[in-house]
C-alpha cells in the first residue's frame, strides 16, 4: 500500500447556510468596492483630460505673453483643472498678503520695504485667473490697480 493514498476521499460541506451567507457578503462587498474604484478612476480619467486642455491654453496664454512656458505635465500638476491654490479665494486677506509680501526689497523685519516691482511680476497669476476661474478675474484686477508697476527688467 501506498503510504499517500487515502482510503477515504475528504468531502467538503458547501450546502451550509452560514457559510453560503458569508460567501454572497464577501462577493457583495468586492463587488460594491470595485464599482467605487472604477467611478473614481472614471472621474480621475475625465478630471485629467480637462486638466491637459486648460494645461494647454494657459501655455499658450504665457507663450503669447512671451513668458518662459513650464512642462505640460508641470502645469497638470500645480494648477489641475481648477487653477489650485491661485483660484482657491485669490481676493481673500491671505492672497493679498501673500502678493504683497512678494512685492518688497527681500529684508525681513524692520527693514522689509515694498518696491516698485515689474509689470509682469503679476502677469502670470492673472493669466492663470483668466484661464482657470476667470469670474475671480474682475475682484483680483481691483485688488492690484492700486499698486504701482514699471518696466524694471529688461
Amino acid at each position: 500500500m501506498n503510504t499517500y493514498e487515502h482510503s477515504d476521499p475528504i468531502e467538503y460541506e458547501v450546502s451550509d447556510p452560514k457559510q453560503r451567507r458569508w460567501t454572497y457578503w464577501v462577493c457583495i462587498v468586492l463587488l460594491i468596492g470595485l464599482t467605487v474604484v472604477a467611478v473614481l478612476m472614471f472621474s480621475t480619467a475625465r478630471s485629467t483630460a480637462r486638466a491637459e486642455e486648460r494645461a494647454d491654453e494657459f501655455i499658450a496664454a504665457l507663450e503669447a505673453a512671451g513668458a518662459p512656458t513650464p512642462s505640460r505635465e508641470q502645469v497638470v500638476r500645480v494648477l489641475g483643472d481648477d487653477g489650485g491654490a491661485t483660484c482657491a479665494d485669490p481676493g481673500s486677506a491671505l492672497g493679498r498678503a501673500v502678493l504683497f509680501s512678494m512685492l518688497t526689497n527681500g529684508a525681513a523685519g524692520p527693514g522689509q520695504r515694498p518696491i516698485i516691482a515689474d509689470s509682469r511680476a503679476v502677469q502670470g497669476q492673472l493669466l492663470i485667473i483668466e484661464t482657470y476661474c476667470p469670474d475671480e478675474l474682475e475682484p483680483f484686477r481691483e485688488q492690484i490697480e492700486d499698486l504701482q508697476f514699471e518696466d524694471v527688467i529688461g
